[in-house]
């Protein structure tokens, strides 16, 4: 029996396998009916089993190889394959475990089929080539129609953050700060509407974290608009606002050098504000925050103490991945905090997006010191900015 003939023969059998397999992928499937778990598997198996039997000539054979292969797209305009994809992310199902579904019907089919085939004949092996082939076709649908998806959610989650929440932080920044200027208001109540506006800034500053996050790990990467700018400017501006929201704290800031280049001022002000934020953060009350820039004939270097408890050498490999705390990993986060661990990750995005580097020394004598350089840009002349 060929191949083909086979499959369209023991669909049921075939089904059954792929179904069993697909429910040890908890915990995706632990809420999945029969049907679900079924969906389109059928048509996938009817159209593998009509492409095996299809005339095919090389050249058709090095499109299907690139993914380009003839789809069955009967269904509004989609093929089984990428309904599969679209049934298998709503359900939860990771690309991986969607790809492995693949891999076991591969497996499935021809671990039956070769029950009944102890010597392969040549017309076999061509069966069993474009068996292969068409399999491979169906997986690259799925796959392409999967990441289609995945971005569409992306794109609609960046939306909801942009606008939807936004819109309705930025009445109630609007609000209390007017009320500040207006209202006769007793302490209580000024602490009170003060509060708001503190809370409602650090929801902006978690909404901006999401949007950089977002744009870094679906690989748009983080915009960056280079114009001349005075680091030293930014340095003294930022260190201000800082010392200002935290009165209690000494930051001292030494400047040096050539500070005129080429860098996007609103995201070298974020990797100012992070980094001096994370030194605060977890440096011992009563010790100052010491920030030094100097300029060379290469570039920048910023660098940011602090005297704290140190990072454990184990940690330091992390502390620049998304969603890592590594001070809460040894029991110093500060109760209440609402720190998602994004900042050293999107510090280290933009200082990647200039071209630069960053590094961290930590020790119990030392502090920790996190060291940034930027390169000197070039002008659209070419020359370096002096």
């Amino acid at each position: 029996m060929r191949l083909s003939d086979f499959i369209r023969a023991n669909m049921e059998s075939i089904i059954s396998e792929w179904e069993n397999f697909a429910k040890t992928l908890a915990p995706e499937s632990e809420s999945m009916s029969p049907t679900a778990f079924r969906d389109h598997i059928d048509q996938i198996l009817t159209f593998i089993a009509n492409d095996i039997d299809s005339p095919q000539t090389g050249r058709e054979q090095i499109k299907k190889s690139h993914g380009d292969g003839p789809k069955d797209t009967s269904d509004r305009g989609h093929s089984p394959a990428e309904i599969h994809a679209a049934l298998r992310l709503a359900g939860g199902f990771h690309m991986d475990q969607m790809v492995a579904e693949y891999r076991a019907l591969r497996a499935s089919v021809v671990k039956l089929w070769s029950v009944g085939h102890k010597e392969m004949t040549s017309a076999d092996l061509v069966d069993l080539t474009r068996f292969n082939e068409s399999v491979d076709q169906e997986l690259t649908e799925s796959i392409s129609h999967y990441t289609k998806k995945l971005e569409h959610s992306k794109d609609m989650f960046l939306a909801i953050l942009g606008h939807d929440l936004r819109n309705p932080l930025g009445a109630i920044m609007g609000s209390a700060q007017l009320t500040l200027k207006i209202g006769a208001l007793n302490e209580r109540q000024t602490m009170l509407v003060s509060q708001i506006v503190d809370s409602t800034e650090r929801v902006n500053e978690i909404i901006n974290h999401l949007l950089d996050l977002t744009r870094a790990r679906f690989g748009s990467g983080l915009p960056i608009t280079q114009a001349l700018m005075d680091f030293g400017f930014v340095s003294r501006q930022l260190v201000g606002e800082m010392q200002a929201a935290y009165p209690a704290r000494e930051i001292t800031l030494e400047t040096s050098g050539n500070l005129e280049g080429e860098w996007d001022n609103s995201r070298i002000g974020q990797v100012f504000s992070n980094l001096i934020g994370n030194a605060l953060q977890y440096s011992f009350k009563g010790t100052p925050i010491n920030v030094i820039v100097k300029g060379d004939q290469d570039g920048i270097v910023l660098s940011v103490h602090n005297m704290g408890v140190p990072i454990p050498q184990n940690k330091m490999g992390r502390i620049f991945h998304s969603l890592t705390r590594s001070m809460e990993e040894i029991g110093q986060e500060q109760p209440g905090s609402t720190n998602l661990g994004l900042g050293l990750y999107i510090t280290k995005e933009i200082v990647t997006a200039h071209g630069g580097t960053i590094e961290v020394a930590s020790s119990e004598q030392a502090g920790t010191t996190f060291i940034v350089k930027f390169p000197r840009l070039y002008n659209k002349k070419g020359n370096i900015v002096l």
